[in-house]
């Protein structure tokens, strides 16, 4: 069997009559923007996330823009960002005229840190966007704590960890996207939860937060053709929301699919020399959105075309820092040297991670892996 990086095929084989008969529905309804499915996958996304309010839109980018025009950041405000992220989390800074500030991460858990944060924070600073990435929490309760005694909105990027769980030193566990001012995420096909084409969503707690991101979503509008805040057009389509609602009732078994893929990587590549398996944070669960290794000794880019010879696909996610893209050499502010987001650029590598991984596909792929880096 063919192994994919990402098996949509196969995830829509198992769910294909659900998902047939959900479009259908949808398409017979006329009810293309807006329909029924919209609201209905609003309140069952709120109800698993325990309550937080939910104004979905077109897609995750447009999640993050609308996050910034709710929260009032203007022209010159500074926004903290890892330099360790895929581009969207800084292009919407650069659209809106703000400045972002990019930070070092974590070398372990791969995400932003209080510390790297607080080297970074000046009198322009108004919000940080912590990004969890490849399916775990950045560590958010020193970063609330922090952004809470500066006075500074805390954005949560959670396009890749949509179902992971936080827990706070009193106890208490909160989703991620539901931590900070706001949550935004993405429904990519490629997403834990994705649709058959673009589509994302906002969190909050604050009710009127909530309000007034639903409004800039849809052109500002407070009531038709009344106009409160200048807005945007985003919205998630009705035949992608009837697609969300069908998987959102198995999101928990696509999370445990691939921890199971996840536990049988580690238990197949423990012990490999020049190489680190993904470390997990004690305080969040992951749900491995990419299975991501640290390939040591510059073995990194030799080890992946190995792998390509084999039909194993792999990627590099990212090959290049934020601070180093053309688009952003000149816009955006590096507070540091940005050393270990240098090293993770050079070392990382993700392996085949999704919800129809076969044992047989994981040992094949591991046993390549261990051939290479034993010779």
């Amino acid at each position: 069997m063919k192994i994919e990086m990402v098996d949509l095929k196969g995830q829509y084989a198992k769910i294909q009559d659900e998902i047939d008969k959900a479009i259908l529905e949808s398409i017979r309804s006329a009810n293309f923007i807006n329909g029924p499915a919209v609201s209905e996958f609003t309140k069952n996304l709120s109800d698993y996330l325990g309550g937080a309010y939910v104004i979905p839109c077109a897609n995750g980018t447009d999640a993050l823009q609308i996050a910034m025009m709710a929260l009032d950041l203007v022209p010159g405000d500074e926004v903290i960002v890892p330099s360790f992220t895929y581009v969207a989390t800084a292009e919407v800074i650069g659209l809106l005229g703000l400045i972002p500030v990019m930070v070092d991460v974590d070398p372990y858990h791969f995400n932003i840190t209080r510390e790297n944060i607080e080297k970074a924070v000046t009198s322009k600073t108004k919000a940080i966007v912590p990004v969890h990435l490849f399916g775990q929490c950045a560590d958010m309760e020193p970063i609330m704590e922090f952004a809470k005694s500066k006075g500074l909105y805390v954005i949560e990027d959670t396009a890749q960890a949509i179902g992971a769980k936080y827990t706070f030193s009193t106890g208490e566990i909160k989703h991620a996207g539901t931590i900070g001012d706001i949550g935004c995420t993405s429904f990519f096909p490629s997403k834990n939860l994705g649709c058959y084409g673009d589509g994302g969503a906002l969190y909050t707690q604050n009710q009127e937060l909530a309000k007034k991101i639903k409004m800039i979503s849809n052109h500002g509008q407070e009531k038709k053709y009344i106009h409160k805040y200048i807005g945007v057009n985003s919205r998630l389509d009705t035949i992608q929301a009837a697609v969300l609602n069908i998987k959102l009732k198995h999101l928990e078994e696509y999370s445990n699919s691939r921890n199971s893929a996840a536990e049988q990587y580690d238990r197949l590549l423990m012990g490999v020399k020049d190489l680190q398996i993904p470390v997990r944070l004690n305080k969040s669960t992951h749900v491995f959105h990419q299975y991501t290794l640290i390939i040591k000794e510059n073995k990194r880019d030799a080890l992946k075309q190995y792998l390509e010879e084999r039909d194993i696909p792999a990627m590099i996610y990212y090959p290049i820092p934020l601070n180093e893209q053309e688009a952003y050499s000149a816009l955006g502010i590096i507070a540091d040297n940005l050393t270990e987001t240098q090293k993770l650029c050079k070392s990382v590598l993700s392996l085949p991670m999704h919800t129809e991984l076969t044992l047989d596909q994981q040992i094949y792929i591991t046993d390549a892996i261990k051939s290479f880096l034993n010779n």
